[in-house]
């Protein structure tokens, strides 16, 4: 299910977003469209953070640089947090922690 293909523009009209807010989101590298036949296609993988970014944008009112930022900061955040994982499994063999 997580490589199933989702219309855009089917997408949007469901949720009541605008399509060129997924333009922007894509422009920006934030997710990945697919076009087929003259049709742009989302993965399903990618409808959490499309969800995630939409609510930021429209309930939040945050901009697409903020949007970009925070998602920035959050891969960081994701990054570190396995450096620490990692840290304290090597740490393990020195005593509890």
């Amino acid at each position: 299910m997580q490589n199933e293909l989702i219309i855009v523009s089917e997408y949007c009209n469901k949720c009541h977003i605008e399509p060129t807010f997924i333009d922007r989101l894509q422009e920006g590298g934030l997710i990945d469209i697919q076009t087929e036949n003259g049709e742009r296609f989302l993965l399903f993988s990618q409808l959490p953070d499309v969800e995630r970014y939409s609510r930021m944008y429209y309930d939040l009112s945050i901009n697409m640089e903020g949007i970009d930022a925070i998602h920035h900061l959050l891969e960081r955040m994701e990054e570190m947090q396995k450096e620490i994982y990692s840290l304290r499994s090597r740490l393990k063999v020195f005593g509890d922690f």
